[in-house]
Parts: C-alpha cells; structure tokens; sequence
C-alpha cells in the first residue's frame, strides 16, 4: 500500500493555509488588497515601454537588478552596497527569513500582524513566540523588550505602520526594540509614506542587527510590476542575500522604477490625496452610529461593526469589495479598506450609513 501523499511533504504544511482573498480580485469599486488607487499615466507607461521595446527579450537580466538597486539607493540617500531589490516585498521576506529562521530558532511576532510573516516562519518550522497588541490596537512596545530579552528570541518582525490594524510603532519604541535586543529586527515599512513617524533608514550602518523593508506597492503604485527592497548593514545584507533566488526581477520592473523616481512627484501628488481623503473619511465614519473607527497611519482605515460578516456581504452586493479582517488577533467583527478614489469613498461612505 502506498504512503499518503502528505507523508511525504514538509510537515509544517499541516498547520499552513493557502494564501485567499475573500470576494476575488475583481469588483466595480475595489478597495480590499491596499493598492492605490492611481494607476501610472499613459506617458510615463508609453516612455518605460519604449525603453523596455529595445531590451533584449531572449537574455537573462542581471542576476540582481543592479540598475535599479543603484536608482533607489541614490534616491534614499545611501550606500549603494546597503540595497537589495526583489520581486516583490513577499520575496524578500521569505529570502530573510529562509536566512535568519529555522529548527530551533525563535521568532517574535506583535499579534496581529501581516500574515505572511508566521506563515514562512512555520514552513521553516520556528517557534513563533507572539505579543499581543494592547485592545486598542496600539502596539505593546514594553512587552516586545521584554518578552525579546525573556524568550531570547533570535529574530523579531515588525510591520509599523502595522498591516491589518493600521498603527504605527513609535520611532522612539522602535530604536528601543532594535538597540535593546540581541536580535535581528526587520522592521517592514510597507506603508511608511503615509505614517506620522520616521522611518527607520538613518539608523542603517548605526545599528547592526537592524534590517528595513520596503515595497513599491502602495505610495509608489507599482503592485503589478512586484519591486520590493531591503536595507541593512552591508556585512548583514551580504548574509541575508544568500538564499536569494537569482534573475528573480524582471528588466520591465527595473526600468519601470527607475522612470517613476525620476517622476516623483507623481507619488507626492497621490500621497497629498491619500492623506487628505483619509482625514476626510475618518471624521465622516466617526460620525456613523453603530460603527467604530480606528485612528489609521496608512492608507486604509479599520472598523468595527457589529456583524462584519454582513456588512461584508452588503458591500459585496452594492460593487464594493472590501476585506473582512476578523479572523485576526483582537479584532472581532473588524473590515479593513483603503482610500479610493473620491467618488468611491463617498459610496462606501453612504452605504455604511444605511447600513
């Protein structure tokens, strides 16, 4: 008699989901996966595609996408040999921490917090040691000290602003955590361009074990072309980079990049927006009985409604595609949506008050 199929698997998968997003991907108003909500114009996509017309198609690009890493790093301000570029954030995020975890390594986690984070960890089969957020959905920086130096945990991830509760660490918390802990700490900065604090890059090459991570998903509305970074130390970076898949970025997302930090501005102007329709929408949900809104440091903002799982469906009937984040840590009966475009944000606005 044959072995079950599953015997024969990394164990781990037992304990792993696969990766849904419930409602599809697809909907007239759609505000459920963070993007923004300006796609690049036709000039600028007209003038990366005649650029990218000439490469050629038959070759390997650079094993890394020096060009780009090159770009990015003089645009930030630093050392070129402290910058990697991948294919996206997510794999980034698996290269470090097929780096940094394994059997017997301890990984600390704030709860709760993106996903995909105790995901690889329980593939690489670590021990996942979490601190819960205060109620409010505030981060418990003491407890991350303490728990960190208690535990002796090997590797501590922190998404700040944090995705799905919309909270940032303070910077202050954030150095303490780094300076404090005999860890490597990523700090996962996903949505810093709308954040209220500083982000964590002047303290590159100051402090050894820390490690930031970038996307240009959100501000930079480049989801579809998956350009993510990390920054580190380079004698960390050299080691993190180890397990790194080659050829992985694609020369289109390369020069895509490059183009839009020669056009910034186009993601200054959107921020600008984001910034204000968030406001905007905050002061007109907390004015919605029934309904519960959170203080946001992104571009989306979180509520809490009595029956999340109708509500969800209610704006699922109306063409509105949000995400039903309660199946987090603290956060029962919680929907989570970003900023759209004005028009969008007044129809989920009016829906949610009939509702």
């Amino acid at each position: 008699m044959k072995r079950d199929i599953r015997d024969l698997l990394n164990p781990a998968l037992q304990r792993i989901e696969v990766y849904k997003v419930e409602g599809g991907q697809e909907a007239e108003i759609k505000l459920n996966q963070n993007e923004s909500p300006f796609d690049l114009p036709l000039w600028l996509k007209e003038t990366i595609l005649d650029e990218f017309r000439r490469e050629p198609w038959n070759r390997y690009p650079d094993i890394l996408p020096f060009r780009a890493m090159d770009a990015y790093a003089d645009f930030l301000g630093i050392p070129r040999d402290c910058v990697i570029m991948s294919n996206g954030s997510n794999e980034m995020l698996y290269t470090i921490f097929m780096a940094c975890l394994g059997p017997g390594k301890k990984i600390l986690i704030p709860e709760p917090s993106f996903s995909l984070y105790e995901k690889i960890a329980l593939l690489l089969q670590a021990e996942v040691v979490r601190v819960p957020m205060h109620p409010g959905l505030d981060f418990d920086a003491a407890a991350i000290i303490e728990t960190a130096r208690s535990r002796q945990v090997d590797f501590i991830v922190l998404s700040t602003p944090n995705n799905p509760t919309g909270k940032s660490l303070a910077y202050d918390d954030v150095c303490r955590i780094v300076s404090e802990s005999d860890a490597i700490v990523l700090v996962d900065e996903a949505y810093i361009e709308f954040s209220r604090e500083k982000s964590m890059l002047g303290l590159i090459g100051v402090l050894p074990n820390l490690v930031v991570l970038r996307t240009m998903s959100k501000a930079l509305a480049l989801a579809g072309m998956r350009i993510g970074f990390a920054i580190a130390d380079p004698h960390l970076l050299g080691e993190l980079a180890k397990p790194k898949i080659p050829f992985s970025s694609s020369r289109l997302a390369e020069i895509t990049l490059q183009h839009v930090l020669k056009n910034y501005y186009l993601v200054t102007d959107a921020v600008a927006y984001i910034l204000g329709e968030r406001d905007r929408l905050y002061s007109e949900l907390d004015g919605i009985p029934g309904l519960e809104v959170f203080a946001s440091d992104t571009n989306f903002l979180i509520i809490r409604v009595d029956d999340a799982a109708a509500v969800f469906r209610a704006l699922s009937g109306s063409g509105i595609l949000v995400r039903n984040v309660s199946g987090y840590s603290l956060m029962k009966n919680c929907l989570r949506f970003n900023v759209g475009l004005r028009d969008e944000n007044d129809r989920i606005l009016d829906k949610l008050r009939k509702l």
